[in-house]
């Protein structure tokens, strides 16, 4: 009786047949991609926060208006692209994939106006002086002291993040394109990874921007 049930395990558990840990390998090999990009991110605003918290005058230039009203705009809308993405998730379960096509291209249109409004928010901030290497004359000014890291580090997390919602726009785009040949658990990975790149957001926006509000008047 022991034999027929080791005999049993071996060739429905061990034969390679069944999914480890219940999950199929699309999905286990995103949960550790996601998990080890996360270590990246929190290596990145640890970081970041060691130099700020380091610093004698570390700059607090983004004033509530326009500067954080438009980075929370952009916040809402990549927010918007999570529930989207939760929309075409739900459909592709119930197995309407035209349904679930087009909410994959919901989420697309709002991540790419998220990048739009990033690249412009980078043009205002740029015509300023501020780069990579340097500060705004302005800015050295009123925050003498302040080296150019202010620079490095926003365009370095936000630049890695706008990298990532790039990247996931052209994963749904061929998720949305071949949905009929994909599964449902094809559409849910892809979902995983777009919810991570919000999530990632999350952290990136109080750290950046809201703790970097310029509360003095002009």
């Amino acid at each position: 009786m022991a034999e027929a049930k080791v005999e049993s395990l071996t060739d429905n558990e061990w034969s390679g047949g069944a999914f480890p840990y219940a999950v199929g390998h699309r999905k286990l090999g995103m949960w550790l991609f996601i998990m080890s990009d996360s270590l990246t991110f929190c290596a990145l605003l640890i970081g970041y926060s060691f130099a700020r918290a380091s610093s004698e005058n570390w700059p607090t230039p983004f004033p509530f208006y326009p500067s954080i009203v438009f980075s929370s705009v952009m916040t809402l809308v990549l927010l918007s692209s999570s529930l989207t993405m939760v929309f075409a998730v739900s459909a592709s379960s119930r197995g309407r994939k035209s349904a679930a096509r087009k909410w994959i291209f919901a989420t697309m249109f709002f991540g790419a106006a998220f990048i739009v409004l990033h690249l412009i928010e980078w043009g205002h901030l740029m015509d300023e002086g501020l780069y990579i290497n340097g500060l705004p004359d302005e800015w050295a000014e009123r925050w003498p002291g302040s080296t150019s890291l202010f620079g490095s580090a926003f365009f370095g997390i936000t630049g890695l993040h706008m990298f990532h919602v790039f990247t996931g726009l052209c994963y749904l785009g061929v998720i949305a394109a071949r949905i009929k040949k994909f599964t449902h658990e094809d559409v849910e990975t892809s979902g995983l990874y777009w919810h991570f790149v919000d999530l990632v957001w999350m952290f990136v926006f109080p750290l950046i921007y809201l703790m970097s509000v310029d509360f003095t008047p002009h």
